[in-house]
């Protein structure tokens, strides 16, 4: 097992979260909105909240030698449903067909302010 770490996204100072894990041929991470230099929440924007959580995972990817067409599921959370059409557009664009296994859940809150946050697998 191998875990993954980049100065290009978000660090989560002082919280006990990973930026992700390589397990044999897998790769797993969760991010978040948050700009990686700040680590503060990039806007209240769905859209572009959307957009830095891709940034995020890329970046993370990148790192490990993987990119977003290695996506082979993902799970998106969202505060509020209304916002799917926002966050699909943004994810279209960083995620190709044939699109890989994935699902959206609605959840009360998410920490921060934060209206979309994304886990993914992705191949190694």
């Amino acid at each position: 097992m191998e875990h993954i770490q980049t100065d290009a996204a978000p660090s989560f100072d002082g919280l006990p979260i990973g930026q992700a894990t390589k397990h044999g041929d897998s790769i797993y991470l969760a991010q978040s909105p948050r700009d990686p230099e700040t680590e503060e929440l990039v806007s209240r924007d769905p859209a572009e909240q959307a957009e830095q959580v891709f940034q995020n995972i890329q970046a993370i990817l990148s790192a490990a030698d993987s990119n977003c067409e290695d996506i082979v599921k993902a799970t998106v959370y969202l505060t509020d449903l209304d916002d799917a059409d926002a966050v699909n557009q943004v994810y279209r664009e960083y995620v190709g067909e044939p699109f890989p296994a994935r699902c959206a859940v609605q959840v009360d809150d998410l920490a921060g302010d934060m209206k979309v946050e994304i886990d993914i697998v992705a191949a190694a």
